[in-house]
């Protein structure tokens, strides 16, 4: 429960070696709100795709849940002989934000970093999704640190980083250094910094500007743009220049490619499209194909009934030919503000 002594965590990249997944089945209805009934089955595929390639810890909220969510993925065919069902209540199911982000110590050791959750400094209900990496720590009989920083308890959701394993991490401006939905009011860019720094063993932090339109999030880089390699990245762009997310995606490709590695090396950047704007009930949601998610053996990969589906996992199929790639439905989802990146939270081997 203590912060480290020595700054010698690593966040191992997304793409190294997994024991499993982190899920908690949804039930929030008032997050899909008139489109709650097909997120379960939604859910249910997801599963049934990672379970072919490694274990999944599925959160449930009582005993009732459980049985609902073990029919459901025996009727999509999931293989439940790797699937873990744990009864533990949360307010919500977005794992990627409110789970414990495991890192490794320089000798091996994992241990689960509790970081303080407030639901995105947005909603009242957050209590018991704070107390969900107590309770995975425990589950997996490892090391708990609540990572603290000039005696803050550090607010941080997993969405709003992504990390290469090797010293580099991507985050943005508008999540972490606005004033609007403030996670952290004390800190500014050198308190982030020394925090990953510690923490994540991250030695140089890549800053971009603006997340994509109709992000509830305020900023979520997983959204925008995710390392697929050690010094390539991929960026979602928008090629209609009348479009919102147009001006802030091209600043952020900018950015990034006058960027470089710890080693001062230029990165790789690659280019993901953006689908057509998703509108429902009036509101623009946070549709982006860089939502996916790696696990062993497969990239799983958010899609919308849009003709750039193809381009994307097409891109994604050439970035990781050892992976399979594959597209899920995602237009119901992403209803809930969130699709794929959002509810998984991995764990190292």
């Amino acid at each position: 429960m203590s912060d480290p002594a020595a700054p010698d965590f690593r966040m191992p990249a997304e793409w190294e070696p997994h024991h499993g997944t982190w899920l908690a089945w949804p039930h929030k209805r008032s997050d899909w709100p008139g489109r709650f009934a097909p997120i379960p089955w939604v859910y249910g595929e997801i599963v049934r795709t990672l379970s072919r390639h490694e274990v999944v810890h599925l959160l449930v909220a009582d005993s009732a849940q459980r049985t609902a969510a073990r029919r459901i993925l025996r009727d999509v065919g999931a293989d439940l002989a790797n699937v873990r069902f744990h009864s533990f209540p949360t307010d919500r199911g977005w794992l990627r934000d409110s789970g414990a982000i495991f890192v490794q110590t320089a000798a091996g050791e994992k241990v689960a970093l509790d970081w303080g959750f407030n639901a995105w400094a947005k909603y009242p209900d957050w209590t018991l999704d704070d107390r969900t990496p107590a309770f995975i720590a425990e589950t997996r009989e490892v090391r708990r640190v609540r990572p603290t920083h000039r005696g803050w308890r550090v607010i941080l959701e997993g969405g709003s980083i992504d990390v290469n394993g090797a010293g580099l991490m991507l985050t943005t401006e508008e999540c972490l250094l606005s004033t609007t939905q403030h996670r952290n009011p004390p800190f500014d860019r050198a308190d982030y910094e020394a925090v990953f720094r510690t923490f994540l063993g991250v030695t140089k932090t890549l800053w971009l500007n603006r997340g994509i339109a109709g992000d509830d999030t305020h900023g979520h880089v997983d959204d925008l743009a995710r390392f697929v390699g050690p010094r390539t990245v991929v960026l979602v762009q928008e090629e209609n220049e009348s479009d919102e997310n147009f001006g802030p995606l091209r600043e952020n490709l900018e950015r990034l490619e006058g960027m470089t590695d710890t080693a001062g090396g230029k990165l790789d950047v690659v280019p993901l499209p953006m689908p057509r704007p998703l509108v429902f009930r009036g509101v623009r949601l946070p549709a982006s194909y860089a939502n996916f998610y790696i696990a062993n053996g497969v990239v799983i990969v958010p899609t919308f009934n849009d003709p750039a589906d193809r381009v994307a996992l097409g891109t994604l199929a050439e970035l990781f030919p050892d992976r399979e790639v594959v597209g899920i439905h995602c237009v119901d989802l992403v209803w809930g503000l969130g699709t794929l990146h959002c509810m998984t939270q991995q764990e190292p081997a």
